[in-house]
C-alpha cells in the first residue's frame, strides 16, 4: 500500500465571466461524479477570478491511487465526462489537462511564500497573484502556444474583437461602456496592434529590407538618343517668368505692362530651388530672404543659413532620407490626432454626460477599424497582383471598401450616441471637417519636424 497518491490529474478550466455561477454549480456535481470513479481518492480546486484574458479560471487536482487507474479512466468514461460539459456550455469555456506525478518527502512541500508577490501560500496557487507555488520548466510548445494562441484560436478575444470591429459599427464601444468587456480585446491594445500591423504591411518592402535574399538588378547605363545632356541648358526658377513672356509673345497674346512686369519679377528673390538638367541635381537659394513678417521668436529660428541647410538636407538623395524620416513621424502624428478628435466629440456632445475618456474610446475603436480596413485593402491589392486578379475587380473592391469608411463612422455615431439622423448628420459633417483640418495640421507638424531633425 502506498503512502500517498501515485499521480495527480490536473484539469484547468477557463470560463467566461457571465456563466461563472452556473458553471461552478455544475462543476461541483461533476467533481462528485469524478470521485465516484474507482481509483480517484480526492480532489482540490483552486479559484482565480481572472486568467489574464478576462475569464475566470478553475484548476482542479484529482489525486489518483495509481497510473493504471488513470489509464482506465482515460480509456473509458473520460470522453463521456468531457462531452457532458460541452453539451451544457458549448464554447463558453475551455479546458486543458496535464498529468503530474506526486512527489514525496521535503520536495513535496511548497514554498512558504509566493516567489512573485511574497504572499503566504495556502496551496498549489497563490491566492493573491495566481502564480504556481512551485516553479517549473515550460515546454517549447507551451511557449509557442502562449505567444500565438490568440491568433490561431477561432474563439479567442482577437477574432471576437476583429469581426464586430469591422462589421458592427459602434458595437465594441457601446459594449465596453456598458460593462461587457471580458470577451473583447482592450481598446488601446486593439488600436496598437492594428496600427503596428498596418505600418508593417504598408511600408515593409522585402526587396529593400531583405536585399541579401534577392539578386541585384542590372542598371542600364545607356542614355536616350534624344536627350543630349551636354547641350542641355541650365534652367532655374529665375528665368521661368521670361520663358512665360516669350511663349505668350509667340502665341500673339497681348498683355499690359503691369502684368508683364509681374511676370518678369516672378520667382525672383525669396526661396527657390534650381534644377540642373545635366545631372538632375537640385540646388537651394534664398535671394532677398525677408523675415520682417515673421514673429520674432520664429524669425530667430528661421534664419537664412538654417533654411538653406534644411533645404539641402531635404533634397539630398532625391529626398529619400526626408521621406523616410517623415514616414517615421506618421504613427506619432496619427496618435496625436486621437485626443484632438476626442475633444471635438466632447464639444459636439455637451449634453451626453459622457466623460472625455469615453469619447477617446470611440475614437480609438474608429482608428483601429481604419487601420484594419487599410491593411485589408493593401493585402487584397498585393494578392490580386500575385493571383492575376483583373485590375478592374481589384480597384472596384478597394474603392467600395473605402466608401464604407465614412458610412461606418456615421453608423458608429448613431449607435454609440443614440441621436436622430438630423442631429447625427450635422455633427458628422463637423467631425469630418475637423478630421480634415486636424490631419492636415498634424501632418504639417510632422513634415516640419522631419525636415528640421535630419
Amino acid at each position: 500500500m502506498t503512502s500517498g497518491p501515485g499521480v495527480v490529474y490536473e484539469v484547468s478550466l477557463a470560463v467566461e465571466q457571465d456563466i461563472v455561477g452556473e458553471f461552478d454549480a455544475w462543476h461541483a456535481d461533476h467533481i462528485e461524479e469524478m470521485l465516484a470513479i474507482p481509483g480517484f481518492l480526492k480532489a482540490r480546486t483552486f479559484t482565480l477570478e481572472n486568467d489574464g484574458q478576462g475569464r475566470a479560471q478553475r484548476v482542479t487536482h484529482y489525486h489518483i491511487e495509481s497510473e493504471a487507474d488513470l489509464e482506465r479512466y482515460l480509456d473509458g468514461p473520460a470522453v463521456a465526462m468531457r462531452q457532458a460539459g460541452i453539451n451544457r456550455f458549448g464554447d463558453r469555456f475551455s479546458a486543458s489537462r496535464r498529468i503530474l506525478h506526486a512527489m514525496h518527502g521535503a520536495d513535496a512541500m511548497p514554498a512558504e511564500h509566493c516567489l512573485n508577490c511574497k504572499a503566504i501560500l495556502a496551496g498549489q496557487y497563490c491566492a493573491n497573484c495566481g502564480q504556481r507555488a512551485r516553479s517549473r520548466l515550460i515546454s517549447l510548445w507551451e511557449l509557442v502556444s502562449d505567444a500565438f494562441g490568440d491568433l490561431f484560436e477561432l474563439d479567442s478575444r482577437l477574432w471576437r474583437t476583429l469581426i464586430p470591429l469591422f462589421a458592427r459599427p459602434g458595437l465594441l464601444t457601446r459594449d465596453y461602456l456598458e460593462g461587457r468587456r471580458a470577451r473583447f480585446m482592450p481598446p488601446f491594445r486593439t488600436y496598437l496592434v492594428l496600427s503596428i500591423v498596418f505600418f508593417l504591411v504598408a511600408f515593409f518592402d522585402p526587396k529593400e529590407n531583405l536585399q541579401i535574399l534577392f539578386e541585384p538588378e542590372e542598371v542600364s547605363e545607356s542614355v536616350p538618343a534624344d536627350h543630349d545632356t551636354a547641350d542641355a541648358p541650365e534652367e532655374s526658377a529665375e528665368n521661368v517668368g521670361s520663358q512665360v513672356l516669350k511663349d505668350l509673345d509667340d502665341a500673339g497674346v497681348v498683355i499690359g505692362e503691369e502684368q508683364r512686369e509681374k511676370l518678369k519679377k516672378a520667382n525672383k528673390g525669396g526661396f527657390s530651388i534650381s534644377i540642373d538638367d545635366k545631372d538632375g541635381s537640385a540646388s537651394c537659394s534664398f535671394d532677398d530672404h525677408e523675415q520682417t513678417e515673421l514673429p520674432q521668436w520664429l524669425a530667430k529660428r528661421l534664419t537664412k543659413e538654417r533654411l538653406l541647410q534644411v533645404c539641402e538636407r531635404v533634397q539630398a538623395n532625391s529626398g529619400r532620407d526626408f521621406t523616410r524620416k517623415l514616414l517615421d513621424n506618421v504613427p506619432a502624428a496619427l496618435f496625436i490626432l486621437l485626443p484632438l478628435m476626442a475633444l471635438v466629440l466632447k464639444i459636439l456632445y455637451p449634453l451626453s454626460k459622457r466623460y472625455y475618456v469615453e469619447h477617446l474610446l470611440f475614437v480609438l475603436h474608429f482608428h483601429a477599424f481604419f487601420f484594419l480596413v487599410l491593411t485589408l485593402q493593401i493585402l487584397f491589392s498585393r494578392i490580386g497582383a500575385v493571383a492575376s486578379i483583373p485590375e478592374a475587380i481589384t480597384i472596384l473592391t478597394v474603392v467600395s471598401v473605402s466608401l464604407y469608411i465614412p458610412v461606418y463612422l456615421y453608423k458608429a455615431m448613431r449607435h454609440v450616441y443614440a441621436q436622430g439622423h438630423i442631429m447625427t448628420s450635422s455633427k458628422y459633417l463637423i467631425l469630418v471637417m475637423a478630421y480634415a483640418v486636424g490631419f492636415a495640421l498634424v501632418m504639417f507638424i510632422a513634415t516640419l519636424i522631419a525636415a528640421f531633425s535630419m
